[in-house]
């Protein structure tokens, strides 16, 4: 589901951060329904995300004449921000409202609905609203469609009674983690101030997360208060006392923070880290000992009432579990998907973390569309305590990407054998590829070539919306391939915009066990690909994973840690993760699955 809902008005009162972000969210949507370039639609999407992470008012760096100190914000966008705080209209808006009426973006909402789709919708029956939408599939005219069909058609509804019950207003953890930390950042300096952490589905690390939850220990919560309402990033103050604030900021987003002494800040912490089933689990425990649990402490139950006396108040964590008769339960597991049960057998995995992690198994260079040579990449990964990289530049069909032909790859074998002259024996970098699955199930490279190289990932990429039995052949076929090592971000999804391709996950894990191929936790948090419960199912199966930051830049190597929480958000240990396991170890295994 998309994370924005509304559909922009003009309101000539003074424009914020979040109403500009939403109409070049919306300029997004509507150039994307009319089929615009991607790198046209992409210059406003990341212009919005930049503007709604803003820490200062826009209207202040227009005041100033620094709109083009925001990032994605160049010469063009800044003219028509400076015409919407000016004026509170945009004429290019206006021009292409009269060819996509704005409330088309609304159906972006339905699961399962891109752009291509809600055109059609458009142009064939007039539908603009979801209620129309709605009206149109439960009469069967949209499994009339070209591209729709029956099953289409009822996957529409099914999504439309899901948005309908549930909404879609969740913020994608990409966008919330860096607000939360900036925030937090600004509380830790303050005098007293001696424990803090984000709370919370952010704190869980879940792909999407409701409102931040800022959490700290602090004697005197007084000061930390009136500081934290007065943060630049803070639009309004919705509501304040002794121990809870609560903020609107500038990016849309509501922010609670809570304060409490040190002595409470076990219960704390555990109270507001979540998830709500986990917590209710634990109260049930509780009550079974005669005990009342919430954020302040443990208190006894005398003849059915809650006592202050006698209370436990638990300074950690590892203490509210143990006044349970329970060891202490990782933070990711807490969604009580059976971690209360293992936790009382003594069962809890060993989860793997950012430590374990030796590899890196893909990663792009300025063969294809990444920025840095193979020998900086390299060097970039050495330095942050890598052992091995793969290369994985693509392959011709993402013609986007520049991706390599046959001759180009094995040129680039070349630098790889000169990057690892350079780095000595220490560091080894693999010669591979990210091969494009094409949308007739064939691959780009022959096997001859394939048995050439150190390692192979294949990949979808086009195609996504293509009915399940079509998409699940490619992905097979691909998985059949004796030279394919690893399945790369399986579904190709993009969060919040793109749901991915409509795969039999059950069917698919099985057959990568089968054929002993690694399915890859894509870490860049736009794709968290594979999602956490298709990781605990591929663990159950005995499926092994690679977990990698598809990185295009140094920078983005640093985004492990999303990819290995959700790892450990499926319950995957070091023993599941290829990329965990020392080089020789890793090199036995591909070449037991290549027969060698």
């Amino acid at each position: 589901m998309r994370a924005h809902t509304r559909i922009w008005r003009y309101n000539l009162a003074i424009m914020n951060n979040r109403d500009v972000a939403t109409v070049f969210e919306q300029i997004a949507d509507m150039l994307a329904i009319r089929g615009d370039s991607f790198h046209r639609i992409l210059a406003y999407r990341n212009a919005a995300d930049s503007i709604r992470s803003l820490g200062r008012d826009i209207n202040d760096l227009h005041a100033a004449g620094e709109l083009q100190t925001i990032s994605g914000v160049g010469e063009t966008l800044a003219a028509k921000i400076d015409e919407l705080l000016t004026t509170g209209r945009l004429e290019f808006f206006d021009r292409l409202s009269a060819e996509i009426p704005p409330a088309l973006t609304a159906l972006l909402r339905v699961e399962g609905l891109g752009p291509k789709k809600v055109k059609t919708l458009y142009d064939a029956l007039g539908i603009t609203t979801l209620e129309a939408l709605k009206a149109a599939a439960s009469e069967g005219k949209v499994g009339t469609l070209p591209g729709m069909g029956k099953k289409t058609e009822a996957n529409i509804l099914a999504a439309i009674d899901a948005l309908e019950r549930h909404g879609d207003g969740r913020t994608p953890l990409w966008k919330a983690a860096p607000v939360a930390e900036e925030l937090l950042a600004a509380l830790v300096e303050m005098p007293g101030v001696t424990r803090s952490s984000v709370g919370g589905s952010l704190r869980r690390m879940r792909e999407t997360i409701g409102d931040i939850d800022l959490l700290v220990a602090a004697a005197d919560s007084a000061a930390i208060m009136e500081r934290f309402k007065k943060l630049p990033q803070v639009e309004a103050v919705i509501g304040s006392g002794p121990t809870k604030t609560t903020v609107q900021l500038h990016n849309g987003l509501q922010a609670d923070l809570r304060v409490l002494p040190e002595e409470r800040w076990g219960t704390l912490l555990s109270y507001f880290t979540g998830s709500q089933a986990h917590n209710i689990r634990l109260r049930e425990l509780a009550l079974k000992k005669g005990l009342s649990l919430n954020e302040h402490a443990f208190r006894p139950i005398v003849d059915g009432e809650i006592t202050n006396e006698g209370g436990i108040l638990c300074a950690t964590e590892e203490e509210v579990y143990a006044a349970l008769g329970l060891p202490f339960i990782p933070v990711p597991l807490r969604e009580d998907r059976g971690e209360i049960e293992a936790a009382q057998k003594g069962k809890l995995p060993r989860l793997v973390e950012n430590e374990d992690i030796r590899g890196d198994l893909q990663m792009h260079t300025t063969w294809s569309d990444g920025k840095l040579s193979v020998l900086e990449m390299a060097r970039a990964a050495k330095e942050r305590g890598l052992q091995y990289i793969a290369i994985t530049d693509h392959s011709y069909s993402l013609g986007v990407t520049g991706g390599l032909t046959v001759e180009r790859l094995l040129e680039q074998g070349e630098e790889i054998r000169a990057a690892n002259e350079a780095l000595g024996p220490d560091f080894r970098v693999l010669h591979a590829t990210e091969m494009e699955i094409r949308a007739d199930g064939t691959l780009d490279f022959p096997d001859e070539v394939l048995a050439q190289l150190d390692f192979v990932a294949a990949s979808l990429h086009t195609g996504l919306s293509q009915s399940r039995e079509q998409v699940m052949m490619r992905a097979m076929a691909a998985l059949e391939n004796p030279h394919v090592d690893m399945l790369a971000h399986p579904t190709g999804r993009l969060i919040p915009d793109r749901p991915g391709a409509d795969l039999d996950m059950e069917t698919l894990l099985k057959a990568a066990r089968r054929t002993g191929t690694i399915m890859e936790v894509n870490a860049n948090p736009h794709r968290l690909d594979l999602r956490d419960k298709h990781v605990r199912l591929a663990v159950e199966l005995g499926v092994k994973l690679a977990i990698n930051t598809d990185a295009h830049r140094a920078e983005e190597l640093d985004l492990m840690p999303y990819g290995v929480a959700t790892a450990q958000r499926g319950w995957a240990t070091p023993d599941d993760v290829v990329n965990s396991w020392p080089l020789p170890d890793f090199l036995d295994f591909l070449a037991k699955k290549g027969g060698d």
